[in-house]
C-alpha cells in the first residue's frame, strides 16, 4: 500500500503494510483469554519499524466468539 500521508519516522519511507492485532485488556480478560483490545499496525516495508494505533469499538459478537473458541 502506498500513500503520501504515511512517512516512516525511522527511515522516511512511504510504503507500508497494515494489519491488526488483538490483546487482552485486564485481569478477567486474561483469565478467560478474551482479546477485547484491538490495534491497527503500520509496518514500514523498508526498515520494518511498526507503529500501533488503538482501534476503538470492539464488537460484542467478536468477544463472545473469542470466549467460546479460545
Amino acid at each position: 500500500m502506498v500513500t503520501s500521508k504515511y512517512k516512516c519516522s525511522k527511515c522516511g519511507n512511504t510504503e507500508y503494510d497494515s494489519g491488526e492485532i488483538r490483546a487482552t485488556g485486564g485481569f478477567w480478560t486474561k483469565i478467560f483469554n478474551i482479546q477485547n483490545r484491538k490495534f491497527i499496525t503500520l509496518s514500514c516495508k523498508k526498515c520494518g519499524y511498526t507503529e500501533l494505533y488503538s482501534k476503538t469499538g470492539a464488537k460484542t459478537a467478536e468477544n463472545i466468539l473469542d470466549f467460546f473458541t479460545n
